[in-house]
């Protein structure tokens, strides 16, 4: 399967889709650099994106692979959380075996615990990903976080995000 590189539609997906399940990160006057309403930066394979909504600025990473005839495979977002981590979700495909979950693994270290799915929708099923300051830290110097289920088959699914960028996109969205 080909995959191709990030493309436009990802950014803020998941906020503006009412999934984010995690703290927005709020000021008192929410201002983007130039007074800005909303701001998208490419840094490798992540892009950056945020927005100002009702005094309220958002902001996440995110990454989305697609087969070469356009089909979503994969999209991941990160927001940074207080204690050092991300918090965020995936949107996988469909035709997995939801019972077992995905287990999560960077470059070749240990696989972390299996994360059970939270819910299905047409656009896939959502998975929601914590990130403690280690993982986050393994991930900053690693070139791949896999993304590992079972098909319905039974077969072995890997999905590899390609961490080329996450450090520099996650430090922009730190100071934004």
């Amino acid at each position: 399967m080909v995959i191709m590189k990030l493309n436009n539609f990802v950014g803020l997906l998941f906020i503006s889709m009412g999934l984010s399940t995690f703290p927005v990160m709020a000021q008192e006057k929410a201002e983007l650099p130039g007074g800005a309403s909303s701001l998208r930066e490419t840094y490798q394979d992540w892009t950056v994106q945020c927005q100002v909504v009702n005094n309220v600025k958002q902001c996440a990473i995110s990454q989305q692979q697609q087969q070469q005839n356009g089909q979503r495979v994969l999209a991941v977002e990160f927001q940074p959380n207080s204690e050092g981590g991300v918090s965020g979700i995936a949107v996988m495909p469909f035709g997995l075996k939801l019972s077992e979950g995905v287990k999560l693994q960077i470059d070749d270290q240990a696989e972390l615990p299996a994360i059970a799915f939270s819910t299905c929708l047409p656009a896939g099923c959502i998975l929601p990903i914590q990130l403690d300051a280690k993982n986050v830290a393994a991930s900053q110097a690693g070139q791949a976080l896999k993304l590992k289920s079972a098909s319905v088959d039974g077969r072995e699914m890997t999905l590899p995000v390609s961490l080329k960028g996450f450090s520099a996109a996650l430090d922009r969205v730190s100071k934004l």
